[in-house]
């Protein structure tokens, strides 16, 4: 009877302590916020403040061209840059009086250098760089690109790029038959080329992460709505209210004691949380190619709609009427056919947009009038200016 009564307490003891943990969980459940199956990670729609790139930018020269390079005579630039760059070589062109001696070379071209300065980079570190012509040269396939400082937006050199072009492009050009001309096929951009970790980082930009007190994140596409869950989902994560969103495109996270000298940590941990992003109903249009993309929060109040024109069509269809054979008299003669068609639109139908219409029910109503994206583009916008659609019309 006592070992009864014994294994009852404990059962009634095993039962609350598994009632308290499924309370537990179900209230953080609760706490948390929901996540959506179209939700993102915090990583793919914002970046951390402070954390950039940087646009580089430098004027050098390419040699070892195959007779390619710039004309000196419609590019004065090349060939000033070329004597300058001898004479710091120890090379004196000139002659006496100080003129430029006739210097005429086609292997050498001006060109712009760019690159882009990755976010902690540091001093000795390799980077791209992009190689295009200035002047009228063909090619740059086969150049060397010599030492170009490349300078930042502050005017302060950053990196130095040097190395031979991959070129991206290609020309190939022969003589016409019976010299009546030259063909030539061009395949690419040949004024153009890369180096692969053509350029050595020399400055580093001074940023520290390590001990900051506070950072920032800034979306991508700015919401409030999305801003918000944002913030919310960081401080289910961390356990309290160290995440607010101040604008639009803003959240700002104080660093809890637990990151403190340890803000990698911290930003490796929120990049991961996942957020649904909202975006507001907009329809983007590309007039130049008959484009239209529409999100799935566009709706439509109750509208008509009819789509139709008066065609013309006039067809030419000639055709030879010769006499009879062996015949002595009638001549060999043409004979003009024409076909008049006329579309005045009344095979056309007026369709009728119910209120509240989906995406896809715009779409399929839209599609019955037999219509093509061109006419599309001219319905929604009448739609719009109607003041029956609930969506902003971007034309690109």
């Amino acid at each position: 009877m006592f070992r009864k009564a014994k294994a009852t307490i404990a059962n009634s003891s095993a039962i609350r302590a598994f009632a308290l943990a499924a309370g537990l969980v179900a209230a953080t459940l609760l706490a948390m916020p929901p996540v959506a199956f179209g939700a993102s990670r915090i990583k793919d729609i914002a970046e951390f403040e402070g954390v950039r790139d940087n646009l580089l930018v430098g004027y050098g020269l390419v040699v070892g061209l195959s007779g390619t390079g710039d004309d000196l005579t419609n590019a004065p630039f090349t060939k000033e840059s070329l004597v300058a760059m001898l004479e710091r070589l120890g090379v004196n062109i000139r002659e006496q009086g100080g003129t430029i001696a006739t210097v005429k070379p086609k292997n050498v071209a001006a060109v712009m250098v760019t690159a882009t300065l990755p976010a902690f980079a540091r001093q000795g570190t390799r980077i791209d760089i992009q190689v295009a012509a200035m002047g009228d040269a063909k090619s740059l396939m086969g150049g060397t690109l010599l030492v170009t400082p490349l300078v930042g937006a502050d005017g302060e050199i950053y990196a130095v790029a040097q190395g031979p072009l991959a070129g991206t492009g290609i020309t190939a050009s022969g003589g016409g038959a019976g010299g009546g001309g030259t063909t030539s096929v061009t395949k690419g951009v040949p004024t153009a080329g890369k180096v692969s970790n053509g350029a050595i980082v020399e400055r580093e930009l001074p940023f520290e992460m390590a001990h900051l007190e506070s950072v920032k994140l800034s979306l991508r596409n700015p919401d409030f709505t999305t801003a918000n869950r944002t913030a919310q989902a960081v401080n289910a994560f961390l356990g309290g209210a160290v995440a607010r969103p101040i604008d639009p495109s803003t959240v700002q996270i104080t660093v809890p004691g637990d990151y403190r000298g340890n803000v990698v940590g911290l930003l490796t941990d929120i990049e991961q949380l996942k957020v649904e992003p909202d975006q507001i109903a907009k329809i983007v249009i590309d007039e130049a190619n008959g484009t239209i993309v529409m999100g799935e929060n566009v709706r439509i109040s109750t509208v008509a709609v009819a789509q139709g024109q008066l065609t013309i069509r006039i067809t030419e269809t000639p055709q030879v009427s010769q006499p009879s054979p062996f015949s002595a008299t009638g001549d060999t003669t043409v004979v003009d056919r024409t076909d008049i068609e006329v579309d005045d639109g009344q095979g056309k139908k007026l369709t009728v947009v119910p209120h509240g219409v989906t995406l896809q029910e715009l779409v399929n109503g839209l599609n019955n009038l037999g219509i093509g994206p061109r006419d599309l583009i001219s319905i929604l916008q009448a739609i719009k200016a109607s003041g029956a659609i609930q969506a902003d019309i971007e034309v690109m």
